[in-house]
């Protein structure tokens, strides 16, 4: 085993929208690779342009010792809450998916996680409960990790891409500009108001999100009132 440790980061996109995946991307580099990446301006993908962040997303993807990529659809998110698999534990289980399919089991790897959860130390329990092989890794988890570590920033810039792309593709399937799938947007709300009757069996929605209980509260609502 090499006493050079190997870094792997791991970052997500899309925790809070109602309409679309998460995406937990994992980016494996090694001391070079990390100096390299900050001369080239790899930082948090909401600090840098889409265009920046396509732009950086090849050459990570090309300049990484390896990288893998997890998509969590709505229908996966929905049925894990239904059996009481909140959204930290789902992206703990994916994490620990990235991290298993990583890891180089020959090789010291310091594994930096950005933790979505206020417990940190609570959620690195359940994460480390899903590897396989935990010998040869230096596990921790950070708040603001995809700021302060360049492998973060690297898999966060995967993550947004990825999620980007398939936002792009569900657009493109129902053929409206739904904005950015969040709460907030108010394209987003438009579109839930127009559309979410529509689409609802097409798998785009995070049905057990708060978001769509309203709506459908709002609708039931309208409709009593009618008689």
């Amino acid at each position: 085993m090499k006493t050079e440790s190997l870094i792997l980061g791991i970052d997500d996109s899309g925790r809070g929208p109602v309409i679309g995946p998460m995406v937990l991307a994992g980016c494996l580099i090694d001391k070079k690779t990390e100096a390299d990446f900050k001369k080239l301006g790899v930082k948090d993908s909401k600090q840098l342009t889409a265009l920046k962040r396509e732009h950086l997303a090849e050459i990570i993807k090309q300049k990484s010792i390896a990288f893998h990529i997890v998509l969590v659809h709505p229908t996966e998110i929905d049925g894990r809450n239904h059996v009481g698999l909140n959204l930290n534990k789902i992206e703990a289980i994916k994490s620990a998916e990235i991290i298993n399919n990583l890891n180089k089991k020959s090789e010291k790897i310091k594994v930096i996680i950005d933790c979505p959860s206020n417990n940190i130390k609570k959620w690195q329990d359940y994460l480390e409960r899903h590897i396989d092989n935990k010998e040869n890794l230096d596990i921790r988890c950070e708040h603001k990790a995809d700021v302060n570590h360049v492998a973060c920033s690297a898999a966060s810039i995967l993550a947004k891409t990825t999620r980007d792309a398939e936002i792009e593709k569900i657009k493109q399937s129902v053929g409206k500009d739904f904005g950015s799938g969040y709460p907030s947007d108010p394209i987003t709300k438009k579109f839930l108001q127009d559309y979410y009757k529509k689409y609802k069996h097409d798998g785009i929605f995070r049905e057990t999100w708060g978001t769509i209980a309203n709506h459908k509260k709002k609708k039931e609502q309208r409709n009593l009132g009618d008689f």
